[in-house]
């Protein structure tokens, strides 16, 4: 513990006392679904959100017809990223590091959109690969493993690309990713192809089938990986955290009731089903799923279904946290900054 000293009035503090310099941190995910913002401060032992925003922008609407970021996405996606930039700018951001992802990346016009957000908005993302994305994603969830467990099996289920992470437990305890994919599959543009309104048993079927078949040769390659009694999966993602709202018929979502949640199989069956048996109406009127999810949510159930049917568990936890907060962790680990998800 660092010693400490005592000033007279008015005195001058030392420079080994005085307290370093403020640093805020800002981390940015734009996805095909959502464009996701966090702005915190280092705290011992964790960090300190000060300002967050998110926002349902579609920015992938369809991608999977044209091959192209729509305008009418890009005027969306632009109004949201304008938000993040002013709230950067009100809370003094000194580090940030701005993402994209599967949108951008299978985009035609993807780097033409980054350089027109870089010229209007003064904002530089970058479009990461689909491992970097994966890898962020476990660091910034991967405390919520149980700490028991030999191997756990971590997925992201995002709008355009669904990223399935199988983590492993060395002999010192530490965490590391043996195997990973990144299956280019997401609920919009599983939605776009099978349709999301009106889903029928035959057509959340036939997206289960689809998602598995891509599934296969991931669940192939990890075969051979030993799974302990307390093997279990770890969800990050809309899907899983609606899925827990609508379990525990919260009227409104609440993430406090939500990050961390553990559910059996039954009651994730029991949910999906709650959810399949819904209307369109009755899901957008749903709080926890709303109409900017109602044509989505059962797309991310099937991608779930199939998830669960290659890797069955008795467990799945839920983390309403990911890639934003492994940003963060990793911008703080850089500059030796006290962060609860440090490498």
């Amino acid at each position: 513990m660092a010693s400490t000293q005592t000033l007279s009035p008015g005195a001058p503090a030392p420079a080994e006392v005085r307290p370093p310099p403020s640093r805020v941190y800002a981390a940015l995910d734009l996805g095909t679904n959502n464009c996701r913002l966090l702005i915190a401060r280092p705290a011992y032992g964790g960090f300190r959100v000060i300002d967050a925003f998110s926002r349902i922008v579609r920015l992938g609407e369809g991608l999977t017809q044209s091959g192209r970021l729509s305008d009418a996405a890009i005027e969306r996606t632009m109004e949201a990223l304008k938000v993040c930039r002013d709230k950067m700018r009100t809370r003094g951001v000194t580090r940030a590091r701005l993402v994209a992802t599967e949108a951008c990346r299978s985009a035609s016009n993807g780097a033409q959109f980054l350089l027109d957000v870089r010229d209007r908005l003064g904002l530089h993302l970058e479009i990461v690969d689909r491992e970097t994305e994966a890898h962020l994603a476990a660091a910034g969830c991967g405390e919520l493993i149980d700490g028991s467990a030999q191997a756990t099996v971590l997925f992201d289920i995002g709008g355009g690309s669904s990223d399935i992470v199988w983590m492993t437990r060395g002999p010192n305890g530490a965490r590391r990713v043996a195997a990973w994919e990144s299956l280019r599959l997401g609920v919009v543009s599983l939605a776009e192809t099978f349709g999301g309104d009106d889903v029928t048993p035959e057509i959340f079927a036939a997206m289960t089938a689809r998602v598995d078949s891509e599934l296969a040769p991931f669940a192939k390659r990890v075969s051979a990986e030993r799974r302990c009694e307390r093997f279990h999966l770890l969800g990050t993602s809309g899907t899983v955290t609606t899925l827990a709202g609508v379990h525990l018929d919260l009227p409104r979502y609440d993430r406090r009731a939500i990050d961390g949640l553990w559910l059996t199989r039954a009651q994730v069956d029991g949910a999906i089903t709650r959810l399949r048996a819904m209307s369109y109406a009755e899901r957008a009127a749903n709080g926890c799923i709303g109409i900017e999810r109602a044509d989505l949510v059962l797309a991310g159930c099937a991608i779930l279904e199939a998830i669960r049917g290659r890797f069955p568990a008795e467990r799945i936890r839920i983390a309403d946290r990911g890639l934003r907060e492994g940003i963060l962790s990793q911008l703080m680990h850089a500059d030796r900054a006290p962060s609860r998800y440090g490498a």
